[in-house]
């Protein structure tokens, strides 16, 4: 009879860049309350503090590291591999970005923008494959966009044009599509596969006070309504489990058939 992958987490050690953010904090809870050991990967310990001190789980650790940082991220990896004994899946979410005015935006603007969202998850990838290259298995799953996909309906943001997103972010979005299918491809033969799920209009508790910007964001969707951080969890818990061994390469849109108009 052949092996049935059960959608379990409960043996997996998962490392979460960025985890006690607004999306990242619901991929930590959904993960954690299936059972899985959850490292937020992050620099600052109070918002860590902040984000979790409402959860039960004893399985949810703090790990300081900069994204930013080829050593930091290191030394993350080498002391939870220390301790855990092994890695088993690690999420690319965090980013850091600067200037957003697709006319204005300086060099330094955009370079920081492009490092943030894509090279940051080019030196995690790169750091993690020697420790999945010797346990002969692990997962990747990377956070992209729906910017990295289409281009924006400027018409949605004319009224609001402090909540547009910047041409770097679309661009470093974009760019971890193709990181996802270029290591999916590099890393098949050591069993390791690497995803890309892409987030539709996700907006935080602050941006969801202007009525007005969310309503213009609901009437793009197939639903009629903006997603919330739990409609995107669920999926991160999926790819995380066995039952996803097969899956590589692909990209997991989660924007509510936004995309699909």
């Amino acid at each position: 009879m052949r092996k049935h992958y059960e959608l379990r987490v409960d043996s997996k050690v998962v490392l979460v860049t960025g985890g006690y953010g607004y999306l990242g904090k619901a991929i930590v809870k959904s993960l954690s309350g299936h059972g899985a050991t959850v490292y937020v990967l992050g620099r600052n310990k109070q918002k860590f503090q902040n984000s979790f001190n409402e959860v039960p789980s004893k399985e949810i650790y703090f790990q300081q590291c900069d994204v930013s940082e080829t050593s930091s991220i290191r030394q993350a990896l080498e002391i939870v591999s220390t301790s855990e004994g092994v890695i088993d899946v690690l999420i690319n979410n965090a980013f850091y970005s600067a200037g957003q005015s697709p006319e204005s935006m300086t060099d330094e603007e955009w370079t920081i923008g492009i490092d943030g969202t894509l090279s940051s998850v080019f030196r995690c990838i790169r750091e993690i494959i020697p420790y999945f290259k010797k346990q002969k298995y692990g997962n990747i799953i990377n956070v992209s966009s729906m910017y990295g996909m289409i281009a924006p309906n400027f018409d949605v943001y004319e009224e609001t044009p402090q909540f547009l997103n910047p041409p770097n972010y679309g661009a470093a979005k974009a760019g971890i599509l193709q990181l996802s299918r270029y290591y999916a491809s590099y890393l098949g033969k050591y069993k390791v596969t690497v995803n890309s799920v892409t987030p539709g209009a996700f907006p935080s508790d602050e941006v969801q006070k202007n009525d007005g910007f969310i309503n213009n964001l609901s009437k793009q969707t197939f639903l009629g309504r903006i997603g919330q951080p739990e409609d995107l969890a669920g999926l991160f818990t999926f790819l995380s489990s066995d039952a996803a061994n097969y899956i590589t390469g692909q990209n997991f849109v989660v924007d509510g058939g936004w995309t699909t108009k």
